[in-house]
């Protein structure tokens, strides 16, 4: 173990860290409540690191804790310097820096800094007069008025949350942009003076503090351009879809290539969040180690799958979902064939519902099945693994008998209440309204850690700021840990196969294979003379198995079932070494 503020090497030193790494994302609000007044915090962080190391995991990634009025779970940043009160202290993060390294781990932030909070002094100052010398850190323009006189927004964006993306300030008489909620004004990259401060308060104070690294918020929606119209692709709706307008605009490679600056002087791991960029061509240039802007980006591609793209409430299951959804696999793996750019591998994390329940099942007998063949899926694919708390233990979505009053998500509730409005609250709207939130609300992943099966699953000894999943006595990390069947432990194993396999299963080439099936997932990995095949069985079915050619004589590796048959059991995983 490395000393007190300085991570251990890491064994595998001849690829980049954060390359081999694997990475446990903590959500602070809803992991551990250490001073019982039920919201988890930084020291209920720190007391569960020997069990955050114990799953496998090299790296911490702890969303955002800066001070923030929590209008988006902190994703509204106040103050970068300073940590939200009940989420502890500065010192509090301090304790959990030097933790998580003299275990040997690696511990990265959410930066977020497309927007900030509008209780930020920058923004107080901003918004107090058009003279102000931070007016211009934010994104200001006059109305504009139509043929009848009536004032209307600078353009027809629409914001992710809301509607239009535009609030209108009547002290100063002009409106200022928010991609998100209005009270998440967006910072303006243009001006020099901003981006500095950036650097300066929200990535070097931390930097300086030992932090290893940061996932980036909105990390190409810096650069918005000339701010025009959004093509019209919904003539009924005053606003418009715009974030293919306003992502990637003409100064991102100037941008990342002066946060990477910042980065490189403490060798720090970057990974920018990247919605809204289909051209594989534009991911790639991001994230080629020869442009130094970034290490990787989460591509939505796996999680969107079944998503119209214009409303996230728009995303069902259907019959083919699974060609969608191997497709978008595909394009991950892809990104890194034949280049130096690098990927990323996840199947959730805060902002979407848990995977079993969205490409699995969660039905009682089939909960551990699905678990253990989406971790042997995420274990096999190139790229830095991101694994997200609960999914170890195959957590999964909310009831559907739990009421529209148990969701907290601000996206969940400008959904429902859209829906309400646009129907006089018809019954059977809201209801079907209701069932698409416990599908793929944001909630679903932020409802407490189930640590035991004592009251509130051990999260709290009081009322949780969120309520506890209703099966945390039948699902909980204490069950499991002591269950060699369990999601947990296979997971545990699963993690140390692939630090065994490091080069066939992280760095590997990935090509898909098979007929296109909606049932079975078949894919093989290539390092050099190493070639492995995975199988997965995505339904409730008993399926026949026919290897691939050149596999006939491969040895089973590992199976979820334990099998080795010609038949996959129901959500079995294997996977298969050639001979």
């Amino acid at each position: 173990m490395g000393s007190v503020g300085e991570p251990a090497p890491n064994l595998m030193s001849h690829h980049k860290w954060w390359k081999d790494g694997v990475v446990y994302q903590v959500y602070p609000a809803s992991f551990k409540d250490s001073n019982d007044d039920g919201v988890g915090d930084i020291p209920g962080i720190t007391s569960k690191l020997d069990y955050i190391q114990s799953i496998g995991v090299d790296i911490l990634w702890v969303c955002p804790m800066f001070d923030s009025p929590q209008i988006d779970m902190g994703y509204d940043v106040s103050d970068y310097e300073k940590v939200y009160p009940p989420y502890g202290t500065v010192e509090d993060m301090q304790t959990l820096i030097d933790e998580s390294h003299s275990r040997g781990m690696r511990i990265i932030l959410d930066l977020v800094v497309n927007h900030t909070s509008d209780q930020h002094q920058w923004f107080k100052d901003s918004r107090s007069s058009k003279s102000n010398p931070k007016r211009d850190w934010y994104i200001w323009r006059p109305a504009k008025y139509d043929a009848e006189g009536c004032r209307r927004p600078p353009n027809n964006w629409r914001a992710m949350f809301t509607g239009s993306a535009w609030t209108w300030d009547d002290d100063t008489q002009e409106y200022y942009l928010h991609l998100f909620a209005p009270e998440q004004p967006d910072l303006n990259w243009e001006n020099p003076e901003c981006r500095n401060a950036i650097y300066q308060s929200a990535m070097e104070f931390w930097l300086r503090k030992g932090v290893d690294g940061f996932r980036i918020d909105c990390v190409n929606m810096y650069s918005k351009g000339d701010l025009r119209d959004a093509p019209v692709t919904e003539p009924d709706r005053e606003t418009q879809n715009a974030g293919l307008v306003w992502c990637n605009g003409p100064r991102m490679d100037e941008y990342l290539g002066e946060m990477n600056a910042v980065h490189s002087k403490y060798d720090a791991m970057s990974v920018g969040e990247c919605p809204f960029t289909p051209d594989l061509e534009k991911v790639k240039s991001y994230v080629s180690a020869k442009n130094k802007r970034l290490n990787m980006v989460f591509q939505f591609d796996v999680v969107e799958t079944g998503s119209s793209h214009a409303s996230k409430f728009e995303t069902l299951p259907s019959e083919t979902w699974l060609l969608d959804f191997k497709a978008a696999v595909t394009r991950t793996q892809k990104l890194i064939s034949g280049n130096d750019a690098w990927t990323t591998a996840f199947t959730e994390n805060h902002d979407w519902s848990r995977s079993i329940s969205r490409f699995g099942s969660d039905k009682p007998e089939y909960r551990v099945a699905s678990g253990k063949m989406l971790a042997l899926m995420l274990i096999t694919l190139s790229g830095t693994l991101f694994v997200y708390q609960g999914q170890e233990l195959g957590m999964v979505n909310a009831p559907l008998s739990w009421p529209i009053e148990e969701y907290k998500d601000l996206d969940a509730a400008n959904y429902y209440e859209q829906v309400s409005r646009k129907t006089n609250g018809d019954a059977k709207a809201l209801a079907e309204a209701k069932a698409v939130i416990q599908f793929i609300a944001r909630d679903n992943a932020r409802t407490p850690m189930q640590w035991n099966a004592n009251s509130n699953a051990g999260f709290s000894t009081a009322k949780p700021w969120m309520r506890v999943h209703d099966n945390f006595r039948e699902l909980n990390a204490e069950l499991q840990e002591q269950d060699g069947a369990s999601v947990l432990s296979f997971w545990q194993r699963m993690l140390r196969l692939r630090k065994s396999y490091a080069n066939l299963f992280v760095h590997a080439d990935f090509e898909l294979l098979g007929e296109p099936s909606t049932k079975i997932f078949m894919y093989s990995k290539s390092w050099e003379s190493e070639k492995a095949l995975v199988v997965l069985n995505f339904t409730e079915e008993v399926q026949l198995l026919r290897r691939p050619q050149g596999f006939g004589n491969a040895m089973l590796l590992v199976s979820t079932a334990d099998s080795d048959g010609k038949m996959l059991a129901p959500f079995e995983g294997r996977v298969y070494i050639a001979a």
